[in-house]
C-alpha cells in the first residue's frame, strides 16, 4: 500500500504579532539623536577656539614683559631679547613690515626684515604675542623727521615738518623674530 503524506493543517488565521513597543525605537532614536547633537556642538567648540597664527620663528620666551616697563627705562633693556603682548592697533601698510602693541596705555612697534616676516593689515584689533630685542634709536632731528616723512608717505598722508618739537628724538622699538597673533 503505498504511504500517505500527512499534510500539516492550514491555519484559518494568522495570528498577528503584536509590534514591538515604539518605546525601544524612540529611546533608540533619541540617544542616537543626542550623540550627534554633542559631537558637533564639541566639534564647533573647537572651531569657535581659532589657533593663533604664527609669524617668523614663533614665540618661545616665557615670561612676559609689560611694554610700560620697557618704555620706562629703554636703556636698561637695550639688547635684550622680551616677550611683549597687546592688542595690535596698527601695521605697515605697505609692506607689513611693522605692528603696533598697546597694552594698557603703553604701546611698542615691532619691526621685522622686509619681506621675511609680514603682518596681515587684518590683524589690527587682533591681541598679539611678539618676542625680539629691544632697539633704542637715538637720532638727530633731521634723520628723526626723514623717519616721519616716510611713515606719512607709507600712509598716502603729507608731512609737515613744523609740526616736530625740539629733541630729544628717540624710538624705542622691538627687532621682532616672531609673533602670534590671534589667540
Amino acid at each position: 500500500m503505498p504511504q500517505r503524506r500527512l499534510r500539516r493543517p492550514r491555519p484559518v488565521a494568522r495570528v498577528l504579532e503584536a509590534p514591538e513597543p515604539p518605546w525601544r525605537m524612540i529611546l533608540l532614536l533619541g540617544t542616537l539623536m543626542l550623540l550627534m547633537l554633542w559631537s558637533l556642538g564639541a566639534a564647533a567648540g573647537e572651531e569657535g577656539k581659532a589657533e593663533a597664527a604664527v609669524y617668523g620663528d614663533g614665540v618661545t620666551v616665557e615670561e612676559k614683559t609689560a611694554i610700560a616697563e620697557v618704555l620706562a627705562d629703554p636703556d636698561a633693556w637695550e639688547g635684550r631679547t622680551v616677550r611683549v603682548e597687546g592688542e595690535v592697533t596698527d601695521v605697515c601698510p605697505k609692506k607689513g613690515c611693522w605692528m603696533s602693541l598697546r597694552e594698557g596705555e603703553a604701546a611698542v612697534r615691532i619691526k621685522v626684515e622686509d619681506d621675511v616676516i609680514i603682518f596681515p593689515g587684518s590683524a589690527v584689533g587682533s591681541h598679539a604675542v611678539a618676542q625680539g630685542t629691544v632697539n633704542v634709536l637715538d637720532l638727530d632731528r633731521e634723520r628723526y623727521t626723514g623717519w616721519l616723512a616716510h611713515l606719512a608717505e607709507e600712509r598716502g598722508e603729507t608731512f609737515d615738518e613744523s609740526t616736530v618739537g625740539e629733541g630729544p628724538y628717540r624710538i624705542v622699538q622691538i627687532a621682532g623674530s616672531g609673533a602670534e597673533i590671534g589667540e
